[in-house]
């Protein structure tokens, strides 16, 4: 799935997962090293445990981050697979 963001400096998240493990993320945009970073440390880790981390993660001033949108987007991923 890919998922637009919205107010971070990514554009999309591809995001995949299969019986409630990820499989797969890569950001489109960002800054290289730390969605590179998140996407090698969350493959592998169940879905539910990401959001639980990542969600209301803020960037500096801004209410979200890249964090904040990878459980975005893995919350509509799971509601999608339900």
């Amino acid at each position: 799935m890919v998922y637009k963001t919205k107010g971070t400096c990514s554009q999309a998240i591809n995001v995949e997962a299969e019986n409630g493990v990820i499989t797969f993320v890569q950001f489109t945009g960002g800054c290289a090293g730390n969605t590179e970073g998140i996407s090698k440390l969350v493959v592998g880790m169940k879905v539910d445990d990401v959001i639980q981390k990542l969600e209301g993660t803020p960037c500096g001033m801004r209410p979200t981050s890249c964090p904040d949108q990878l459980a975005r987007a893995l919350k509509q991923l799971k509601a999608e697979q339900a």
